[in-house]
């Protein structure tokens, strides 16, 4: 069996306000076998400009148990240099979450492209917010 496409999401919480409120529904995603979650990054940026990689069992109590529930399966597949990458464009006081994931669901479509000797020559993501606005006919 092949491997899905694997994405790289970049979330950003100004203010740092990072909650474990995203868990839930990654889990859903993760239970239901539409992704599987090669790795997760945490980085933040103090006021003063610092910029800190945070590892799962180093975040709060309130966040930490949420995250801990998901099952990394490529620990280390998102490093020092994607932290540094995102801090760049990271303003003081903010964080971000890094989510690298399989999407299992395509796997099965990946194998029947393969067989019929299908080459993938692009792929392009609609970010969610214009495909809203351009189906919604804003």
């Amino acid at each position: 069996m092949g491997v899905g496409p694997v994405d790289v999401v970049i979330i950003g919480f100004p203010g740092n306000k990072f909650s474990g409120r995203i868990a839930p529904a990654l889990m859903e995603l993760v239970d239901s076998g539409t992704i599987r979650v090669l790795d997760l990054l945490f980085v933040m940026k103090d006021a003063d400009g610092v910029t800190t990689t945070i590892d799962l069992e180093d975040l709060d109590p309130e966040t930490g148990p949420a995250f801990l529930a998901v099952t990394v399966h490529e620990a280390g597949a998102l490093g020092p240099e994607d932290a540094e990458e995102v801090a760049d464009d990271l303003e003081p006081h903010t964080s971000a979450l890094l989510i690298a994931f399989e999407n299992t669901w395509a796997r099965d479509f990946v194998d029947a492209c393969r067989a019929a000797d299908g080459v993938l020559i692009d792929q392009i993501r609609i970010p969610a917010d214009v495909a809203e606005a351009a189906l919604s006919g804003s």
